[in-house]
């Protein structure tokens, strides 16, 4: 937020004359803590692998549910998904994939269902430190028909039986000797953080050569891909926290493009567009992406849920929305997007009222104090810590006009900011932020909460921080919600559950909704194929049709 510009920085500023047409320099805003396709949930991570490696399936621009590196997305209709009887009168599914023929990783070895049973044990292996766990527990048995067909025995039968978009797969031939040698350490041995360009760690079009910390990550093709030949021959993707550093790279051809998915904040990006809109194509594309508060429920002060209410009572989202984003931001009441089919538009609103928040302190026992912040009975002043991403120019305006707006009903705001890969591989990970966190979620459509709202999903040392409740939220009613919705079939049935999921979500607040936000993709005119999709699979999972014209 508020980060000083390093030389570093400074130095891209004047980077070299942008790559030749074979090639792409794109720009985004993090740099990845880990390369691990499992470990850890964040979104710099997910968008660098995406260029070097396919999930089994994935949600398209369409938000349809499709194959990536399987033949066949198995269905009851097909006959490759059958309902099966368990113990207890339970359901459970058995679904048979086949991986695509010619899957290989890029030292020429075949992907086979020995890399999906290897990933499978690591991922439910309760020390592994794998961030969404919940399908890989669920598979109790994996039957391997061949070398490239094998069932999944799941233990419920969910609406998305067929969507298994988190088994992310790792080489077994050479993650296998790392895991099994120290299960409890494997998060910080994985090759893909060790050994990073070694090109058995990848199946996708494109496989890594070279990683500099903190800088840049380049790409090359895989010469073993099956797909479509990509059209570049070298990809470089460079994290360059500041935004406005990282307007200035694109201008002056340090790179050719900035991700939507990590790139310029809206307001940013609509500024830009109006001075240089004849030079580059803006592309604004809503999406799923949830801008939130997490709170740490562990704090004295977050636990009384009258202070939460309070917080949010004094925030006016509104007048933030349409002063720093001109509107396009659409005011968040829960954690469901409106471009969800399940999204819940009757929901009361919790509009602007700060002298109900400041009767709602009051009845929290925070009284006016010296200088007008609030104080308790024991003295203490009511101050919180609030900690987000470096260098994002939309986030420092949020934070510095909720620091504002919260010191009117009393409320002191110390700001601080840290790299992403810090705050993300680390403070949230571990639930290392005081009082709260400010990020977002990017999900999948209805992408059911569990990992980050179920009480068994809070991440401690026991679970080697696996888990993505890092609010530490703990609600039983939110639990029977969540494991109801997954397993109900009947789409109008479950519209009503999800109903009552964000309901509770907006009564309870766990965290503070603040925006649904919208990605803005910036382009050279030349560059064709690229299409957003809006969701957490992001647009490089189809490199392959990308080109310049």
């Amino acid at each position: 937020m508020f980060k000083r510009l390093a030389p570093l920085v400074l130095s891209l500023l004047f980077a070299a004359p942008a790559l030749a047409k074979d090639e792409l320099a794109i720009g985004i805003t993090q740099f990845p803590a880990t390369l691990n396709p499992s470990i850890e949930s964040m979104l710099a991570k997910t968008y660098v692998l995406a260029f070097a490696q396919r999930p089994i399936t994935a949600y398209d621009a369409s938000w349809q549910l499709i194959c990536l590196l399987c033949e066949t997305l198995p269905s009851m209709e097909n006959g490759l998904a059958k309902v099966e009887s368990l113990p207890g009168g339970k359901k459970g599914i058995a679904a048979t994939y086949t991986l695509r023929a010619d899957s290989r990783w890029a030292d020429g070895k075949p992907v086979t269902s020995d890399d999906v049973v290897f990933s499978w044990e690591v991922g439910r292996h309760p020390q592994s430190g794998v961030a969404a766990a919940e399908l890989f527990r669920r598979i109790t048995r994996i039957e391997v028909k061949d070398a490239r067909s094998f069932t999944l025995h799941v233990d419920k039968l969910t609406f998305d039986y067929n969507a298994i978009n988190d088994l992310r797969l790792l080489p077994a031939h050479i993650e296998g000797p790392r895991f099994k040698s120290a299960p409890a350490e494997y998060r910080n041995r994985t090759a893909y953080d060790q050994d990073s360009t070694n090109p058995g760690l990848y199946n996708g079009p494109y496989r890594i050569t070279a990683v500099v910390q903190g800088s840049h990550v380049v790409l090359e093709p895989n010469s073993h891909w099956g797909g479509a030949k990509p059209a570049f021959k070298r990809i470089v993707i460079k994290a360059i926290e500041n935004t406005a550093s990282l307007e200035a790279n694109l201008l002056s051809g340090g790179v050719d493009m900035i991700a939507g998915e990590l790139g310029l904040p809206l307001e940013q990006a609509i500024a830009f567009e109006k001075r240089h809109g004849a030079r580059f194509n803006v592309v604004t594309k809503p999406s799923l992406t949830y801008e939130h508060l997490d709170l740490n429920l562990g704090s004295p002060i977050l636990a009384d849920l009258k202070v939460r209410r309070a917080l949010l009572l004094g925030l006016d989202r509104e007048t933030m929305s349409r002063q720093l984003f001109e509107g396009r931001q659409i005011v968040a009441e829960s954690l469901v997007p409106p471009l969800d089919w399940v999204y819940a538009a009757d929901l009361p609103k919790a509009s602007f009222d700060p002298v109900r928040a400041a009767s709602l302190l009051d009845e929290a026992g925070w009284k006016p104090g010296p200088g007008g912040i609030r104080v308790n009975a024991k003295g203490e002043r009511l101050a919180l810590d609030l900690v987000t991403t470096a260098g994002n120019r939309s986030r420092e305006m949020v934070a510095q006009v909720m620091q504002s707006q919260w010191k009117k009903i009393g409320v002191e705001l110390r700001l601080k900011t840290e790299p992403p890969r810090i705050l993300f591989g680390d403070t949230v990970t571990r639930r290392k932020f005081p009082h709260m966190a400010l990020f977002a979620w990017y999900s999948a459509p209805e992408s059911v909460p569990r990992s980050s709202l179920h009480s068994a999903m809070v991440p401690n040392a026991a679970n080697n921080w696996s888990g993505q409740n890092y609010t530490g939220y703990a609600s039983p009613a939110m639990d029977r919600l969540i494991d109801s919705v997954e397993v109900e079939l009947d789409k109008d049935k479950r519209k009503a559950l999800w109903r009552e999921i964000q309901a509770l979500y907006a009564a309870d607040l766990p965290a503070l909704p603040l925006f649904f936000k919208s990605d803005s993709f910036i382009l050279p005119k030349a560059l064709k194929g690229l299409v957003p999709t809006g969701h957490q699979d992001p647009s490089p999972y189809w490199v392959e049709n990308w080109r310049w014209e």
